[in-house]
C-alpha cells in the first residue's frame, strides 16, 4: 500500500514538474492534475485487468488453474491478484477433497449388499444404489425425482409409508417375485435431515427359506420318530395285556425290532449330518481306492437287493474303470456312494437294472455314477431332492425303509470335497446320479493301493 502511494505521489509531482517547465508557474497545478489523472487511469486499467481475470474464473465454477494465466500487475493490484489466486487454489483443493469424499461415500453405498434409497421431504427419489434398483425395479436415471408411491405399489408398503411409523420394518414381495420363485424384501425407513427419509431394503428370501426348512425339519423329525414309537408302544402294551402264543409274540417282537432299527437309522443319519456340518473341510493327505469303494458298495447293494426282492432281485453292473485314488475322508466318500447305490436299489422294481461305474473324464476329473431303470423323477422335484426329508412319494419311501436324509448327506459330502452332484432323470425311464470329483482330488492308483484293493 505504501508503494502505491509513493507511485501516486511520484506521478503527480512528475506531472507538476512537466507542467511548470511547459507553462511556468501556472502550469504546475495543471501538470499535477494531469499526473494524478494519468495515475488514476493507469490504476483503473490494472483494476480492469484483475476483474477480467477473475471473471474468467467463471464465478467459482472453473478451477483457478484453468482460468488463464495470472496478469502481471504492479503495486497493490499485484498483491491482490496473488492473494486471490492463493485463496482460489485452496478453495479448489477443498472442493476436490469434498468431491472425492462424496464419490467414496457413494461408491460404498453402491457396494452395499442392501438397497439404499434417499427420499426428499415429499417422498421423491433423490438417489438410489444399484441393489435398490434391482429390488424395486427402478431405473437409476429415469426414476429420479419420481414419487416412491408411484413406483412401489404394494399395499403393505403404501400403508407403512402413510402411517409414518418406522420403528419396525415391513416385508413386501420383490420385483422378480413369482409364485414358483418368491422373493421377499424387508424394507425399513429412517428419518434424517429436514424431513428426508433413508429407505433400506434387504433380500430376506434365503432367511425365509431357511426358517421354513427349519420348521419343516423339526416337524419331519418329530413325525418320523413318533410313527415308529407309536408302533413300538402299541405292541408293548399288547404284549403286556394279552396272553399271546409264541408265534404271535415273535411276530410282534420282530415288528418292534424293525421299528427300532428304523429309529436307529434315522438317529444315525441325523448324527452324520450334524458331524458333516460341524467339521472342517477334508484335506488331500488321505487317499482311497476307487476299486475298493465300488467293491464294498457292490456287496451292500446285493445284500439289500436280496432282502428287498428275494424272488427276482436286480440286474447289477459294476464298472470300476481305470484304477484310481480319491483324496478325502474314506468314510464320507463311501457314505455318499453307498447312499446313491442303496437309493437305486430301493426305488428300482424287481428285475430292474442298476449300473454303477467309475470313470475319468477328459479334463482329469473323476466321476462316480449310479444309473437305474426305476420310475424316474418328475422335473419339478429335481431341485428339492437334496432337502432333508423331501420325498417324491412319501408312502413308497417309508415302505422302502428310507429316512429321507440320504441325498442330504450326499450333498454335504460332495460340497465338503469340492465335488459336484449331478441328477438326471426321465419320468418312467429311470434316473442317473453322479458325483464328479475335481482333478486335484483324483490320481492314478499306486501298486500298493491296487494290491490292498
Amino acid at each position: 500500500m505504501t508503494r502505491n502511494w509513493v507511485l501516486f505521489a511520484s506521478t503527480t509531482l512528475t506531472g507538476g514538474v512537466l507542467g511548470g517547465w511547459i507553462g511556468s508557474r501556472d502550469g504546475i497545478g495543471w501538470g499535477m492534475l494531469a499526473g494524478a489523472t494519468a495515475w488514476q487511469l493507469l490504476d483503473g486499467l490494472f483494476a480492469q485487468r484483475l476483474l477480467a481475470w477473475l471473471r474468467s474464473e467463471q464465478s467459482n465454477e472453473t478451477p483457478v488453474l484453468m482460468a488463464g494465466p495470472q496478469p502481471r500487475l504492479p503495486g497493490v493490484w499485484g498483491d491482490v491478484a496473488d492473494r486471490v489466486r492463493r485463496l482460489l487454489k485452496i478453495r479448489d483443493e477443498q472442493n476436490r477433497d469434498s468431491q472425492r469424499q462424496l464419490d467414496d461415500f457413494l461408491a460404498a453405498l453402491q457396494a452395499s449388499p442392501n438397497g439404499v434409497v434417499l427420499l426428499d421431504a415429499q417422498g421423491r427419489i433423490e438417489w438410489c444404489n444399484q441393489t435398490a434398483a434391482q429390488h424395486f425395479g427402478f431405473d437409476a436415471r429415469r426414476d429420479m425425482q419420481q414419487h416412491i408411491a408411484n413406483l412401489v405399489r404394494d399395499p403393505a408398503f403404501n400403508a407403512y409409508m402413510s402411517k409414518l411409523e418406522f420403528a419396525l420394518p415391513v416385508e413386501i414381495p420383490g420385483n422378480f417375485s413369482t409364485p414358483a420363485r418368491p422373493v421377499k424384501l424387508s424394507v425399513h425407513v429412517h428419518g434424517y435431515g429436514n424431513n428426508r427419509k433413508l429407505l433400506l431394503s434387504r433380500d430376506i428370501t434365503a432367511l425365509e427359506q431357511a426358517e421354513a426348512m427349519r420348521r419343516d425339519f423339526v416337524a419331519n423329525v418329530s413325525h418320523e420318530i413318533r410313527t415308529p414309537l407309536t408302533v413300538v408302544a402299541g405292541f408293548i402294551e399288547t404284549l403286556q395285556t394279552l396272553p399271546l402264543k409264541k408265534p404271535e409274540r415273535d411276530r410282534y417282537l420282530e415288528m418292534m425290532a424293525q421299528q427300532s432299527r428304523r429309529m436307529q437309522t434315522l438317529v444315525d443319519d441325523l448324527l452324520t449330518l450334524s458331524r458333516l456340518e460341524g467339521s472342517p473341510p477334508p484335506g488331500v493327505g488321505e487317499w482311497t481306492s476307487t476299486s475298493g469303494l465300488l467293491l464294498q458298495a457292490e456287496q451292500d447293494a446285493r445284500a439289500l437287493s436280496a432282502s428287498i426282492a428275494p424272488g427276482f432281485g436286480h440286474h447289477f453292473t459294476f464298472d470300476s474303470g481305470p484304477p484310481c485314488e480319491i483324496a478325502g475322508i474314506p468314510s464320507e466318500i463311501f457314505s455318499a456312494v453307498s447312499n446313491l447305490v442303496t437309493n437305486a436299489v430301493r426305488y428300482t422294481p424287481e428285475a430292474g437294472s442298476i449300473r454303477v461305474a467309475w470313470a475319468v473324464l477328459a479334463d482329469g476329473r473323476g466321476e462316480f455314477s449310479v444309473g437305474d431303470t426305476g420310475a424316474g423323477i418328475a422335473p419339478e422335484h429335481l431341485p428339492r431332492l437334496t432337502e432333508r426329508f423331501y420325498r417324491v412319494d412319501r408312502s413308497r419311501s417309508r415302505e422302502s425303509g428310507g429316512t429321507g436324509l440320504g441325498l442330504a448327506i450326499v450333498k454335504h459330502v460332495v460340497q465338503r470335497h469340492g465335488a459336484e452332484l449331478r441328477i438326471e432323470s426321465d419320468l418312467g425311464r429311470g434316473s442317473r446320479f453322479s458325483i464328479v470329483f475335481p482333478a486335484a482330488r483324483v490320481r492314478a492308483a499306486s501298486l500298493v493301493a491296487l494290491q490292498a484293493a
